[in-house]
């Protein structure tokens, strides 16, 4: 199965996600056609930068002749404009990614229809675009899932959502670029580390908030998160809505066969921190992340309906001690309402013929079945504890050089028991006991 790992490291956004796209192979043309085909005013610009010593990828969308200043870019920041005199006036940024208004209209009775769009209207973009049907799936769950979350902060129908002309066009370019990208890349899963949120404060449309912004927060809900410290915003709503829809699941690093990887860089160039977002793909190794063994057994089945039960109790104890891995059975009602017993004997398949004959020898079947299964086995050890009355063997299961599972011997409990006349849960309890005192020991 081929995955790809999102690093987020520092925190993600739409240019950002679309730079380690094409930084790991997607063709930046693709893209580029994409974006143009949608005749919604915008292209996008490629371009290699450093990133505090790391090469990586930058995209920036121009909207109708003007690059956007994605909202990361000045989280916390002012700049300053000069009048006629040439004096210098302190002037808050505007910030534009995924701003939005109501479809009732501002305060001064504005129609925001004619400076934004609706959902309604970019579903009808996105269903006319020339992308595929699974890109299209894609693009809209990820627009969806960015306007029910600034619904739902701001108490109103997903429906009266309507983004401004330029951070909905940026928007628009950002996730349907994504949808396509993730497609031509072709994984069949997307893995997601825990995200780097930032910190600070970022204006918003509707003022000053802390870092992750409402939408944000809404989006990540149950993907692990952190802070780093470093005051900006490095996780963005549509970096947040890009990981809700495409991950599978958040964890470290999988266990891959590296093939590639791409690097997406921020706008903002951090002293001794590699702004950028890591897109990592290779083949997953599954039995090596798991490191539990595998083997073929054999299972044999016979259905008795006319045994005697005091002898079934000897046959059972006949081929565990012929070596058989497993015994038990199964009571069921057969033929003629007839009570009966599956008698399943699970064995290494050298022995299943030695075995077949044990059972026809010592039960009424007439019949035995027989299948190959493959099971996966922790690796086991014995080891032996002290108790006041003697030794008793324990036996230890590990996965990945972790002990899983431990328990004493029954044969030795039960055998120590009948010797010395003590209740057989003493023995066990006083072995289990001082199994543990000797691993806390060490």
């Amino acid at each position: 199965m081929r995955i790809a790992y999102l690093d987020c490291f520092s925190g993600i956004s739409g240019d950002m996600f679309l730079g380690a796209l094409v930084d790991a192979g997607v063709p930046a043309k693709l893209l580029e056609e994409t974006v143009a085909a949608l005749n919604i005013g915008a292209r996008l610009e490629i371009s290699r930068v450093d990133r505090s010593g790391i090469l990586a990828t930058k995209v920036d969308v121009w909207v109708n002749g003007e690059k956007d200043a994605p909202r990361e870019a000045h989280a916390g920041q002012h700049h300053h404009e000069h009048d006629h005199a040439g004096h210098s006036h302190e002037k808050p940024v505007e910030l534009r990614e995924h701003n939005f208004v109501l479809a009732e209209g501002d305060a001064r009775g504005n129609d925001p229809r004619a400076h934004g769009r609706g959902l309604k209207e970019i579903r009808e973009i996105i269903a006319k675009a020339e992308i595929g049907s699974s890109a299209k799936k894609t693009a809209t769950a990820i627009f969806e899932a960015l306007g029910a979350a600034e619904a739902k902060i701001h108490n109103v129908e997903i429906g009266k959502v309507h983004f401004h002309e330029v951070g909905g066009v940026d928007a628009m370019v950002d996730i349907i670029s994504a949808a396509v990208g993730i497609e031509a890349l072709e994984v069949d899963e997307i893995v997601c580390s825990p995200l780097n949120v930032g910190g600070g404060t970022v204006q918003c449309a509707h003022g000053t908030f802390p870092v992750p912004a409402p939408a944000t927060v809404e989006l990540l809900k149950d993907a692990p998160v952190f802070s780093s410290g470093i005051q900006a915003e490095l996780v963005t709503p549509t970096g947040a809505a890009i990981v809700k829809m495409l991950a599978a699941r958040f964890g470290p690093f999988p266990a891959m066969k590296v093939e590639k990887a791409g690097y997406g860089a921020g706008t903002r160039d951090f002293h001794g921190h590699a702004n950028v977002l890591r897109l990592t793909i290779g083949e997953a190794q599954p039995e090596t992340a798991a490191k539990i063994g595998q083997e073929t057994i054999t299972v044999l089945e016979a259905n008795l309906d006319d045994l005697n039960p005091q002898v079934f109790g000897y046959v059972m104890d006949r081929l565990l001690e012929d070596g058989a891995l497993d015994v038990f059975s199964v009571p069921v009602q057969m033929k003629k309402n007839r009570p009966g017993l599956v008698l399943t004997v699970l064995c290494k398949p050298e022995d299943a013929a030695k075995l077949a004959q044990i059972i026809f020898a010592e039960t009424t079947t007439l019949g035995v079945r027989r299948r190959e299964e493959r099971r996966q086995a922790l690796s086991r050890k014995w080891t032996s504890v002290s108790t006041r009355w003697g030794d008793v063997r324990m036996k230890i299961a590990s996965m990945n050089g972790t002990i899983a599972n431990y328990a004493p011997e029954y044969e030795d409990c039960r055998r120590i028991a009948a010797e010395h006349r003590v209740p057989l849960k003493s023995v066990m309890q006083e072995a289990m006991q001082e199994y543990l005192a000797a691993a806390r020991k060490h």
